[in-house]
């Protein structure tokens, strides 16, 4: 069962609990239209710190400002009471805040203003009061004169030297330096507490010095007392030896007695320690003893915070940053060294100052409506929340019956204009106070529109939408949206409505085009927006970039072609590794491509095509790969030496993207061709060491080229030289032959080994020769050179050879017998009984009795016959009668042959002999043959003319070997258009007729041709030709340019004109008349122009004096026709032209001629004299 007290508390909680559901804050938009209108309780929004030290050097500076309207006034409370500042001269308050300014230049003294300080702002709605402000001056006390006697410790025994440097505000920071301001060296045995005082764990005598001064620095005045130096004073009991010292024996050799550790700070065996919640947590503990002890750290029932805790001062002090609540606990520090430990134990407890859970935020209301006001905080122990109301306790305010405390929350129910007030809760405890300022402002206004008025929304199609309607009322207005000015509200479904006013479209389509409204509407009024939404086809990249890989020095095209939605204008931009790409003279960029040429490295990247709209964007990357020869490989090494081989090795140079396919050996040696390198052998692209194989008596040197996909890469830097040693010939002399000069001799010759075959100095070579076929042993000899010739011999008969190389390491394989011959003569025998049969207009079979073969005296080689033409049957023909040789091959008993590509119709004469390699036997018998008529070839040339554009003119000439007697021409043509042909039709002209002109039906027809000649035998050889085209017209001799319809436009134009300025000058002269110059009569006359009777002046030209004549107006206004004819003014000379070729002369009437002629000569004009008139 709830006791009575219970009870309440669960009556207030669910009261609590149902003004909060009821409670809708109205969130007031930072909109200038509608904070420019809205009146608001002041709000502090600077301020200076609570605890705030100045220095006294300077002007004191208060800080304190707010905003609200109306705009706030200000005063200030000095230790609880009003400031009157304009009491005080040397205070002053800014325009347009509260911020205080209190100067010393007519004298006073900053301490003469420290205290508590708290500033109000106040407008109509309330009062809003900044934190309590304690003002200290800063202070850097001097250090008190003091005599310090000598400090004097025997060796070995612990030390403080103490610094208690004077209060300073704030503290200063401390520091130890000798004389010479050099720092106190530090170290794990000597060092600075946290109090300032220097700690020696055990002194030696090194310590000695007379200047041990502590040093006190204030930040305000940025000064440093320094205190008067300690003088130290240590007693030894053995001397010291400066020169045995050393970091392991810093005693020098002596004996100094040993102790176990003590504390020097803090003393005994505990110790306790509070600090605040997020400060630092400072824990120390110095040592003595000796040897120096060792400090370490614990927490009892815990580890020890690892990401917050820190040792500094040689692990002597812990650190522990941002102290929490777990942080609290016993710590145990443990000093030890060999001899033994000891600890202390510090009790740390974490309090707390005042902070927020809940800061109170400001409160606005429509009337009427509900609202909590919450401010909750939290400490150690607990804060006491106290409400105050402009400034004043709320329970010193008037009761209103709107608002009830509860605790640390106030509840507003039912509030009303007027109630508007600035609350301020303080929480405070032993340890500090926060206080928050929190206005509450009832506010009633009618629906506004925050946004842009008819605002214009693109978006792509399929994209989700949002139309936004910015709004602001209170009471919070209702919103609905609708589309066209029709239907429902829009909701559900492809839209969604949120509280702030925007209309979310789902998808995007065409037909969501259209005018979108949304109206506002609470009990206080209407207001509404339009917002016009299109949808556009999204911009995409259909073609884009892709991967390339360019040699050096070529050119790279990357492809990025878009569409996009033709009402949308687009940029393509282009980047290279996400920095925008410079163009520059070399790369070219066109709206659907990026051409890079000459590519070098620096080209290689990823390349991005971005294209933008108004509303979206696409984009493409690819990355361009610059391949290029490998550098040439480094570092070669020679290794593993053999006779004839040795191992190379070699680091392969950067391959430039493009992989090393093979590497390429060359070698050079300098005795038989020095400077030239030459090729060895190639390797897999994946080795670097490989075993040469090497020739004997070589003095090599090698290099190394790398090849990839683009080509060889510079030879590398030659390797040491490598000589290996001599050995016999390995090589046969190849090309080994014997044949004869002359008929009595043979030549024994064969190639000489190569340089690197020789294998050794002082190369020859032996030749071995014999009588094939007789058993008779060989003859040899020894040569250096590569010939032998061996004489007296018989006419070609075989003799069996062969030769060997030899050097001073011995001799090489001996080559194969080879059979050669001596020396060939002339064949004595000639061919007899040379016969033709079977002539016909090409060919010819021939016959003959063949020679006996040992009368050709040498290696039979063939039957050669020698062949001419005489004469052409065809009358006047010339020939060349040149003589040609066809060779035939036989042994057989009855030897023939056929003789083809003979001209037809033609006369021939032939005889044959037979040959060796080297002579012709004598001439066969002489025969004569005759080919039959044959087919002509040809025309000689065929050409074809437009001499109009209606007509077609054919030229040709006869055949230059018409192969028989001509007896015409065949002329096929058809029309041509693209692949399709017209039906054939054909002419057959005489042989004296060479040309044939052909009548076009159509200017664009177009036609083949095919001529050829014919005898009786048939038609020859078909020259085709095609008409030219009528576009690119090149053959037509003239042209009929009075048919041309440009020209007939361009000659009615002409005569448009004359019509329309003869029509114009008719007019001209309808009006005219002598001009009446004399109407201004106090201008001067010019000296040259001539007075007329009737006061008109005539101007001369001296280019013309063409009179024109026609009715002119006289001074008097009358008109006068005119009876003068043309002549009789030409005669008179009394018309005349200006110098600008305007006639203004005057005409002189005739009295001898009729009226009739008068008027029959005033109509005929001139044109040339009408075309003056109208200048």
């Amino acid at each position: 069962m709830l006791g009575q007290g219970g009870h309440v508390a669960l009556a207030v909680m669910s009261l609590v609990l149902l003004l909060c559901r009821e409670a809708a804050p109205i969130e007031v938009p930072q909109d200038p239209k509608i904070l420019q209108d809205l009146k608001q309780p002041p709000t502090i929004v600077k301020q200076s710190v609570k605890d705030y030290i100045v220095d006294p050097r300077d002007n004191i500076i208060i800080e304190c400002e707010a905003k609200g309207n109306p705009v706030p006034t200000f005063s200030w409370r000095r230790n609880g009471k009003f400031f009157n500042i304009g009491k005080d001269p040397r205070v002053t308050m800014r325009k347009r805040s509260g911020t205080l300014e209190i100067g010393f230049r007519s004298g006073g003294r900053p301490e003469d203003y420290e205290g508590e300080y708290q500033c109000f702002a106040t407008n109509d709605l309330g009062v809003a009061l900044s934190n309590k402000i304690l003002l200290r001056v800063s202070k850097a006390p001097l250090w008190p004169k003091e005599v310090l006697e000598p400090v004097v410790v025997t060796e070995g025994t612990p030390l403080v030297l103490a610094c208690n440097p004077p209060p300073g505000l704030p503290p200063p920071f401390t520091f130890w330096m000798n004389s010479a301001m050099t720092p106190i060296p530090q170290d794990k045995r000597v060092s600075m507490g946290l109090n300032g005082d220097l700690y020696f764990s055990n002194v030696l005598t090194k310590d000695a010095h007379t200047d041990y001064s502590c040093n006190a620095r204030f930040l305000f005045t940025h000064t440093i007392q320094q205190k008067n130096p300690f003088t130290l004073k240590v007693l030894t009991k053995e001397p010291y030896n400066d020169t045995s010292y050393n970091a392991t024996d810093p005693y020098g050799g002596r004996k100094v007695a040993e102790s176990t550790p003590t504390f020097l700070s803090p003393s005994g065996t505990e110790s306790s320690k509070m600090v605040l919640r997020d400060e630092q947590l400072l824990l120390e503990c110095i040592a003595a003893g000796l040897p120096t002890p060792t400090i370490k750290w614990f927490k009892k029932g815990g580890d020890l915070p690892g990401r917050k805790v820190k040792f500094d001062n040689y692990n002597k002090t812990l650190k522990i940053i941002n102290v929490s609540e777990e942080d609290a606990g016993e710590y145990v520090c443990m000093a030890n060294n060999h001899l033994g430990s000891i600890r202390h134990s510090i009790f740390v407890q974490v309090k707390a100052a005042p902070y927020w859970l809940d800061k109170p935020f400001n409160l606005v209301l429509a009337p009427e409506e509900n609202g909590p006001l919450v401010c909750r905080a939290n400490g150690n122990p607990k804060p006491n929340i106290q409400w105050l109301v402009n400034g004043l306790p709320i329970e010193s305010t008037p009761h209103s019956p709107s608002r009830q405390v509860l605790g640390d929350t106030i509840m507003f129910r039912l509030v009303q204009m007027g109630s508007s007030a600035v609350y301020q809760c303080n929480a405070s405890n032993q340890h500090g106070y926060l206080m928050a300022n929190a206005f509450v402002s009832v506010l009633d206004m009618p629906p506004r529109m925050l946004g842009p008025k008819n605002q214009l929304i693109k978006v792509i199609e399929n994209n989700r939408t949002f139309l936004d309607c910015p709004f602001f009322g209170s009471p919070l207005p209702d919103l609905r949206w609708f589309k066209n000015g029709q239907g429902s509200g829009l909701d559900g479904g492809q839209y969604r409505v949120y509280i702030n006013g925007t209309l979310e479209i789902k998808r995007a389509r065409a037909e969501d085009e259209g005018t979108y409204t949304c109206v506002a509407n609470s009990m206080l009024g209407t207001a509404e927006n339009q917002v016009r939404l299109e949808v556009k086809e999204p911009t995409r990249i259909v073609r884009a970039p892709e991967r390339r890989s360019a040699v050096r020095g070529s050119t790279a095209h990357f492809d990025c072609k878009v569409k996009s939605d033709p009402s949308l204008p687009i940029t393509v931009a282009w980047t290279k590794d996400d920095k925008p790409l410079y163009l520059g003279w070399r790369l070219r960029k066109d709206e659907e491509s990026l051409t890079i040429p000459n590519v070098n490295e620096g080209d290689e990247g990823t390349y991005t095509c971005t294209v933008k709209s108004e509303i979206d964007q696409d984009s493409a990357s690819a990355r361009l790969t610059v391949l290029d020869r490998s550098d040439p490989p480094m570092d070669l090494d020679l290794s593993d030496p053999a006779a004839r081989s040795v191992r190379l090795t070699w680091i392969p140079g950067n391959d430039h993207r493009s992989p090393v396919t093979e590497f390429l050996v060359q070698f050079e040696e300098d005795r038989w061709e020095p400077g030239r390198w030459q090729d060895l052998s190639t390797y897999p692209g994946d080795l670097n060491s490989v075993i040469l194989q090497l020739a004997p008596f070589v003095n090599y040197q090698f290099r190394v080229t790398a090849i990839n996909a683009v080509g060889q890469s510079q030879p590398s830097r030659p390797s040491p030289r490598y000589k290996t040693s001599g050995a016999a010939p390995d090589a046969i002399p190849r090309g080994l032959r014997g044949w004869g000069s002359k008929k009595d001799n043979m030549e024994i010759t064969w190639e000489p080994l190569l340089d690197l075959e020789r294998n050794g100095p002082n190369l020859h070579y032996s030749v071995w020769w014999r009588r094939k076929d007789l058993g008779e042993g060989w003859s040899n000899m020894s040569t250096f050179g590569s010939k032998h010739v061996v004489h007296n011999t018989e006419t070609y008969v075989p003799y069996e050879i062969k030769v060997q190389a030899r050097n001073e390491f011995g001799q090489g394989p001996e080559s194969n017998v080879v059979v050669g011959y001596s020396g060939e003569d002339k064949p004595t025998d000639a061919p007899t009984d040379l016969r033709v049969s079977k002539v016909d207009s090409t060919k010819a079979n021939l016959h003959w009795k063949p020679v006996d073969l040992s009368s050709v005296q040498g290696e039979f080689k063939e039957y050669r016959l020698y062949y001419w033409r005489e004469s052409s049957l065809v009358p006047g023909l010339m020939v060349s009668k040149e003589k040609k040789t066809k060779g035939f091959y036989s042994i057989v008993a009855e030897p023939s042959g056929i003789l083809s590509d003979l001209v037809s119709y033609s006369k021939y004469k032939m005889f044959l002999v037979v040959t060796n390699n080297l002579f012709e036997g004598p001439p066969s018998n002489t025969v004569e043959v005759t080919t039959k008529e044959g087919v002509p070839d040809a025309p000689k040339f065929f050409s074809i003319n437009r001499r109009t554009f209606d007509t077609v003119h054919l030229e040709w000439d006869k055949p230059l070997e018409p192969n028989g007697i001509l007896i015409g021409y065949q002329l096929k043509y058809q029309t041509v258009n693209g692949s399709r042909v017209g039906r054939a039709q054909l002419e057959t002209l005489p042989p004296n007729v060479t040309e044939f002109t052909l009548r076009l039906p159509d200017r664009s027809t177009r036609y083949k041709f095919y001529l050829s000649a014919f005898t009786q035998v048939g038609a020859g050889v078909v020259y085709a030709e095609e008409s030219p085209h009528f576009a690119n017209e090149a053959y037509i001799d003239q042209v009929d340019i009075a048919t041309q319809g440009w020209f007939i436009g361009l000659m009615c134009a002409i005569a448009l004109i004359i019509l329309i300025l003869l029509i114009v000058c008719f007019i001209k002269r309808s009006r005219g008349g002598k001009y009446p110059v004399r109407d201004k009569k106090d201008l001067p006359l010019d000296p040259v122009d001539q007075k007329d009777q009737d006061g008109s002046f005539d101007y001369h030209s001296d280019e013309d004096n063409k009179p024109l004549q026609g009715s002119q107006t006289s001074l008097d206004g009358n008109v006068k026709e005119s009876d003068d004819s043309l002549v009789d003014y030409g005669e008179g000379g009394d018309g005349q032209f200006n110098e600008d070729g305007s006639f203004i002369g005057q005409y002189t009437v005739k009295k001898d001629k009729d009226e009739t002629e008068g008027n029959e000569s005033s109509e005929a004009t001139s044109p040339v004299n009408a075309i003056y008139s109208l200048a």
